[in-house]
């Protein structure tokens, strides 16, 4: 199954796809300054309820997607770090000049 159409079972409100999470992750930065950040949580809470646990592998794996393609960053203690490298807690921002 590819990227675009996977899709992951959330507890609260049903099956999940790649689109929706993307959608959530652009929104949700859409509606913060441009100079902050959102948590990959902020996302899965707003689409799973109670299950967003669920979705934390899946809106991580959406976001490395999304830096792939230039349209966000990925850090970690404010700096831009490696998405496929990155332990432990994350952040997304709209891309900036170093």
């Amino acid at each position: 199954m590819s990227d675009d159409t996977h899709q992951t079972q959330a507890r609260a409100s049903g099956p999940v796809d790649d689109g929706s999470i993307e959608a959530t992750i652009l929104d949700l930065l859409a509606q913060r300054a441009d100079t902050s950040s959102i948590c990959p949580s902020d996302a899965a809470r707003s689409i799973g309820g109670e299950g967003w646990r669920d979705l934390m592998d899946d809106t991580r794996r959406v976001a490395r997607r999304l830096v792939a393609e230039g349209r966000v960053q990925i850090t970690q203690g404010g700096e831009v770090v490696d998405p496929l490298k990155v332990r432990g807690p994350i952040r997304i921002r709209w891309p900036r000049e170093s």
